[in-house]
């Protein structure tokens, strides 16, 4: 097993990793819209927290030389699943051609008050 680490995307803030590969993936932490250099979180609409958390992932497939062409399974997090139609369309611009399989809820609140978390699984 290997754990992916690097400083594009943001340091953990918990007892976790940014991802770890095992048996041919890479199964990566959610990311939320934390910015990597400040730690700071990027406040403003869906699109704009779905932008960063879609930039500090490609930051971890990048660690991990994959792609997003070789993602099977995303997981999204929303605390409105108001914000959909919104989030959806910065996600498939971002995404293009790649469309692995998802999952997305909406859920109570997420860490620093963010609107949006996604995490993956992608092979390696």
């Amino acid at each position: 097993m290997q754990t992916i680490s690097t400083p594009s995307a943001p340091a953990a803030i918990g007892p976790y990793s940014q991802g770890k590969i095992a048996g041919g993936f890479l199964f990566s932490a959610g990311q939320i819209p934390l910015i990597p250099e400040s730690m700071e979180m990027v406040t403003g609409s869906i699109e704009e927290q779905t932008r960063r958390a879609l930039q500090n992932l490609d930051a971890v497939l990048a660690a991990a030389e994959t792609t997003w062409d070789r993602v099977v399974k995303t997981t999204v997090f929303l605390t409105d699943l108001a914000d959909f139609a919104a989030f959806n369309a910065v996600y498939g611009m971002h995404l293009g051609e790649a469309k692995p399989a998802r999952s997305t809820v909406q859920v109570a609140a997420l860490p620093k008050g963010a609107k949006v978390e996604i995490e993956l699984i992608a092979e390696v």
